[in-house]
C-alpha cells in the first residue's frame, strides 16, 4: 500500500467525487479510479458507494479513512523532523489580502530568513477570489484572506487582531469632521466598494443591498480606491490601518455600529506542501503558539 494512494483516497474522500479529485491532483480520472479499485481489492472491501453525481464511504471505508489520516500525518510529522536540520530552499508563494493581522506573517517570515535563508517568499496582493483560484491551480501554497469567507475547501489559521470598517473620505468632506460614519452616511455616498465578496459581502456584513447603495466603483486594493478619493470620484468603503491618512488630504472614519473583520491563513484541504512551503507554515504556528486557542 503506497502513501501515494492514501493521498489519493483521501481526496477522494473530501471531493466525494472521482472527477473533481482527479482535478485536484492533476491526475487523470482512469488512473485514480484503478487506483481506488487495487486498493480496494488489497483490502478486501467496498470504501465507497457509488451514486450518480456523488459517493459516500461506506462503514469500512470511514474506519479507513481515519487510519489513513492517522498514517499520513506521523508519516509527514516523520519526515519533517529527519528533515529539520537540514537546509530548506525553494520559493513560496502567498497572495494576500491587505490586512492588518499580515503583520504576524511578516514576523514569521522574518524567522523563517534566519532559520532558512535559502527559502525565498514571493507575497502578492490580491482578494479572496484570486487566492482561491491560484491555490487550485498550485501558483500560490498559501492566502490571507479576508472574513467572512467560505473556508469549505481550506485548511486554515485563525490570525490574531481584526479591522475596523469605516468610509475613507477627503479631508474637505463634512464626514470628516464626523467621530464615526452611520450606514446612512454610507448609504448616501458615493461609493466605491472592494470587490472581494461583491453586494453579499456587504449585505452579510452592514444588511445593505445594492439597491440601498450609490456604486461609482469597485477595487481590490484600497491603495488604488485611495486615488479614486483624492480625485473626488466618491468614498472608499474599507479596512482602517491600511491606508496611512498623515500628512494627506484623506481621513479614514470608522462605522458605528462598530463592524470589524479578521483574517485567516489559508492552504488548500489535501494539499501536499513542498518542504519550503511546510517551513513556513510551521513558523506561522510557531508565531501563534503563544496565544493560541
Amino acid at each position: 500500500m503506497e502513501l501515494r494512494v492514501l493521498r489519493y483516497f483521501l481526496m477522494i474522500v473530501q471531493e466525494k467525487n472521482i472527477s473533481k479529485a482527479s482535478a485536484r491532483l492533476h491526475v487523470s480520472q482512469p488512473t485514480v479510479s484503478r487506483q481506488l479499485k487495487e486498493l480496494e481489492d488489497e483490502l478486501g472491501t467496498t470504501l465507497f458507494e457509488r451514486g450518480n453525481r456523488t459517493i459516500q464511504l461506506t462503514p469500512d471505508g470511514a474506519y479507513f479513512a481515519n487510519q489513513a489520516r492517522q498514517i499520513l500525518s506521523l508519516t509527514d510529522k516523520t519526515l519533517a523532523n529527519i528533515h529539520q536540520e537540514k537546509d530548506i530552499s525553494g520559493s513560496v508563494y502567498v497572495g494576500s489580502a491587505e490586512a492588518r493581522s499580515m503583520l504576524t506573517v511578516a514576523q514569521a517570515l522574518g524567522q523563517l530568513n534566519r532559520r532558512h535563508p535559502h527559502i525565498q517568499v514571493n507575497l502578492v496582493s490580491t482578494d479572496a477570489s484570486d487566492v482561491h483560484q491560484h491555490l487550485v491551480s498550485g501558483v500560490f501554497d498559501f492566502g490571507v484572506v479576508m472574513q467572512p469567507i467560505d473556508k469549505s475547501d481550506y485548511d486554515f489559521i485563525r490570525l490574531p487582531g481584526e479591522s475596523r470598517w469605516g468610509l475613507l473620505v477627503q479631508n474637505s468632506s463634512p464626514l470628516a469632521q464626523q467621530a464615526t460614519v452611520s450606514l446612512k452616511d454610507v448609504a448616501n455616498s458615493l461609493l466605491i466598494l472592494p470587490q472581494q465578496g461583491g453586494s453579499a459581502r456587504i449585505h452579510d456584513l452592514f444588511g445593505l443591498t445594492q439597491a440601498d447603495l450609490n456604486v461609482v466603483a469597485t477595487y481590490n486594493l484600497l491603495y488604488n480606491a485611495s486615488l479614486l478619493v483624492s480625485a473626488g470620484v466618491g468614498n472608499a468603503l474599507g479596512l482602517d490601518g491600511i491606508i496611512n491618512t498623515n500628512q494627506s488630504d484623506l481621513t479614514f472614519v470608522p462605522l458605528t455600529p462598530r463592524t470589524s473583520s479578521g483574517s485567516s491563513f489559508v492552504w488548500l484541504k489535501g494539499q501536499r506542501l513542498s518542504a519550503a512551503a511546510q517551513a513556513l507554515l510551521t513558523q506561522v504556528q510557531a508565531e501563534l503558539a503563544p496565544t493560541a486557542n
